[in-house]
């Protein structure tokens, strides 16, 4: 069990998947405007990158490795993700048309965000076994929501300040994303 919220903590805080790794900046950047989009975001991201870690697991133990193809892991993961996303997106479309408009392109990006396919592969990588996939690809999704809600809430308080000419709009965006990896940083003295 320790082992479990070793992984959870280090994956949501330490590593957060686009503060430390760098990996799903363009929803990250593209949906922080506002909090409750990014929460939405958020939500669809931990559904997927869940979901999709069981599914990859499951295909590349019970299918990729007893055939010995495991060279095509990224291609199988791949499409995987993008049916899984299409799932979503029917689901948002239809019982809730406002978040799923809200979310506009970014919900179909979530199929090439490169976070969800990179924890699916790091699970691989690093041998996990189920439990341990499922509890890192949650880990991660959650740190990731935690980032991209934060910085929604930031760039909410930022339009009623007055910002210089040259930081106006994704300058300051970048600057408070540069400085949030800073704070998140501090978090890497727990385990």
């Amino acid at each position: 069990m320790g082992e479990l919220l070793k992984i959870a903590v280090a994956t949501a805080l330490i590593n957060n998947v686009v503060l430390s790794q760098f990996l799903g900046l363009c929803p990250f950047l593209g949906v922080s405007k506002k909090t409750k989009t990014a929460l939405g975001m958020g939500g669809a991201v931990i559904f997927v990158m869940t979901i999709a870690s069981i599914l990859c697991y499951g295909v590349y133990a019970l299918i990729l490795v007893p055939f010995n193809v495991e060279y095509l892991e990224t291609i199988v993961f791949i499409l995987l993700i993008a049916a899984l996303v299409q799932f979503v997106e029917m689901f948002l479309k239809k019982f809730s048309p406002a978040l799923y408009k809200a979310l506009g392109v970014y919900l179909p990006l979530i199929t090439t965000n490169c976070a969800v396919l990179g924890v699916v592969i790091i699970n691989v990588q690093k041998e996990y076994n189920f439990i341990q996939a499922v509890v890192n690809s949650l880990g991660t999704a959650i740190g990731f929501t935690v980032a991209i809600v934060i910085l929604a809430g930031l760039r909410e308080k930022m339009e009623h300040n007055n910002i210089a000419p040259a930081f106006k709009g994704m300058p300051i965006v970048l600057v408070t994303a540069g400085l949030m990896a800073i704070a998140f940083s501090g978090f890497s003295g727990i385990f």
